[in-house]
């Protein structure tokens, strides 16, 4: 039998296959949660997968895009057909998107972001809610501290106004969901050793509206450096487990204090 904070528990992480959903996922199931790893292709959700069972946990790797509604209500209703319930959801999947002065932003690349970051994440919650409802649960969602401490990433608009939007969204569903024992709470991650970085799509023309702005000891006050999954998957364990049994519609920031530069 499955001991710890989350024994008996049943996760669903998007973003599951690197970063910080792949660290939240193997400490979830370390502390006993059978969990779904939803990510893009399961090439990489069943790298995480197997990192889990071979510590001897239990998981499952499903291809889901979250910027297409349908393959996130396929997915969850998957997860639910095999295990019965859900207990928690770490909305997690995001991108960077294009950077690009608003002038220039493509339509579609505003679109793409919002979609994948904003919409996907209404999605996540939206579908998983029936299952939450039954018992109770909690949900996590990867924000960031772009959109809401900072604001001063050179043609981020797109990326930033999805993260604000997220923040909104959770404190929203935080006061609806209450009444069902759903508790919702956001993290605002700062620099973070994650791969992000290759869903970044920087135009040619972002040095035209740059601010140079510089820190001579650098910005990152508390560790000299970005921080590690591992570091923000103890935030989304304790978020996501009893131990916060009392917390709801807020948003934390795990950044080493950078955002207060």
């Amino acid at each position: 039998m499955a001991t710890g904070r989350m024994a008996g528990k049943v996760a669903v992480v998007t973003g599951a296959g690197s970063g910080i959903g792949k660290a939240s996922a193997i400490l979830l199931a370390a502390e006993g949660a059978k969990v779904a790893l939803l990510e893009l292709t399961t090439d990489s959700a069943k790298e995480t997968q197997a990192e889990i069972q071979q510590a001897g946990g239990e998981a499952i790797a499903i291809e889901c895009d979250v910027s297409k509604p349908q393959d996130v209500q396929a997915a969850i209703k998957q997860v639910g057909e095999l295990w019965g319930t859900i207990d928690t959801v770490f909305a997690n999947a995001g991108i960077n998107g294009a950077a690009a002065p608003i002038e220039t932003m493509e339509i579609e690349d505003w679109n793409r972001t919002l979609e994948t970051n904003l919409r996907g994440t209404f999605a996540t919650v939206k579908y998983a809610i029936p299952y939450l409802k039954k018992q109770g649960g909690s949900v996590v969602i990867t924000s960031s501290i772009n959109g809401n401490r900072t604001f001063s990433g050179t043609g981020f608009s797109a990326y930033s106004s999805s993260k604000a939007g997220q923040v909104a969204f959770a404190k929203m569903a935080a006061l609806e969901l209450a009444r069902y024992k759903i508790r919702v709470n956001v993290i605002c991650p700062g620099a973070i050793e994650t791969n992000i970085s290759k869903n970044t799509f920087p135009s040619d023309d972002l040095k035209e509206i740059r601010i140079p702005v510089e820190y001579p000891e650098g910005s990152h006050p508390l560790e000299k450096g970005p921080g590690k999954p591992e570091q923000v998957a103890q935030l989304v364990l304790f978020l996501t487990s009893d131990d916060s049994s009392h917390v709801s519609g807020t948003e934390v920031y795990v950044d080493g204090a950078e955002s207060l530069l």
